[in-house]
């Protein structure tokens, strides 16, 4: 089944590299991101999975959220290793930005800050009003 395009996609970043306001032009790059040459990304349905498979440990996360019309051009959707490709959302295929690894003020639209409460079910129920596909 193929899905519509989204809204918003959103970047998740570990409590380990604080995202701060003012956003700069460009914010630091995981080293994934770097050793991938495109910054991961995730839908707001793909959200909760990516917390529970990558974060699980993590006592916290910044969420950056991205107007997908913003960055459409520069959107690939691939498996999460960048071996399969689609031209829209489908099972099993995330938006990978490949824009030079820039992720900055142009870029985010907005930021939120989710704490690990024994899970991130908390958190992200608590966000639904701002976790938007």
């Amino acid at each position: 089944m193929t899905q519509s395009l989204p809204f918003y996609l959103y970047k998740l970043v570990p409590s380990t590299s604080p995202v701060r306001e003012p956003l700069p032009d460009r914010l630091p790059i995981s080293q994934l991101d770097q050793e991938s040459g495109f910054i991961h990304l995730s839908t707001a349905l793909q959200v909760p999975n990516t917390l529970k498979y990558f974060f699980k440990d993590e006592p916290l996360v910044y969420v950056l959220r991205i107007e997908f019309d913003q960055v459409v051009d520069d959107i690939r959707w691939e498996s999460p290793d960048a071996k399969v490709c689609g031209p829209r959302p489908d099972e099993g295929l995330f938006p990978h930005l490949y824009n030079g690894l820039k992720l900055g003020k142009h870029e985010v639209e907005s930021i939120a800050v989710w704490t690990n409460e024994a899970g991130w079910d908390k958190a992200i129920s608590q966000a639904k009003p701002w976790l938007l596909y």
